[in-house]
């Protein structure tokens, strides 16, 4: 599918990836990529129970999370913890990212848009994305590659890294992956979800028609979708 060995996912909330691309990421394990992510949210804003905490909630979702990459052979999980539903592109999170990108060294890294703002007519998008995605787009330029970008970085041994391809999940979309022979594996990270998604029965179908939809502009049955960048 791709010439990239190793693959960094950004993303902000406990799901995000695989909603977004766990088809993507089951098609690169598959074939032998290194995969690995960083949520940066602690996910504690994702129950409305009025018998749920933030710090419960918390120990939940990231539970879930890995076994949901576990599920698609992702290679580690790494939370930054911030506040879920507070989340800024200040210089602490851009920080906490760019040391994450250093550290692993990506051929590709992959985040949300965070120009996408709704889907027309059924969806407003959460803050906590645009803000991952600026995030993300900060690491590719400055953050990682400028070495008098956060001195403490050196400090720690973490030496300026120039990201060599991005990857933005959504709509505006310049290329389709093709998932068809790794929807169910999609589908099933997701499931791992249970404290977002047990009781909603409709969850499967509404992933199913976006992957179709998807599909549908490149001729395939299921797709994921891609604003890509190389530098």
């Amino acid at each position: 599918m791709s010439d990239f060995s190793k693959i960094l996912v950004v993303f902000a909330h406990p799901d995000d990836a695989e909603f977004t691309s766990g088809g993507t990421v089951a098609r690169w394990t598959d074939e032998g990529a290194e995969v690995h992510y960083v949520c940066v949210t602690d996910g504690s804003a994702g129950s409305n129970d009025p018998g749920m905490t933030r710090d419960r909630l918390a120990v939940i979702r990231e539970a879930e999370q890995r076994a949901a990459a576990e599920s698609l052979g992702v290679a580690s999980v790494t939370f930054l913890g911030f506040t879920d539903g507070y989340l800024e592109c200040s210089l602490d999170a851009r920080r906490e990212l760019a040391r994450e990108v250093r550290r692993h060294r990506p051929d590709l890294l992959v985040g949300p848009d965070p120009s996408r703002l709704w889907t027309k007519g059924v969806y407003i998008n959460h803050p906590d994305h645009k803000a991952a995605g600026e995030l993300v787009l900060c690491a590719v330029m400055p953050d990682a590659p400028t070495r008098p970008q956060f001195p403490e970085l050196l400090e720690e041994g973490f030496e300026p890294f120039e990201v060599p391809a991005l990857w933005l999940a959504g709509s505006d979309a310049d290329h389709y992956v093709d998932i068809s022979a790794t929807m169910d594996r999609k589908l099933a990270a997701l499931a791992c979800h249970a404290s977002q998604i047990g009781g909603d029965s409709d969850v499967e179908e509404r992933v199913r028609e976006r992957a179709r939809s998807y599909g549908e502009r490149a001729g395939l049955e299921y797709a994921e979708a891609y604003r890509t960048f190389t530098f």
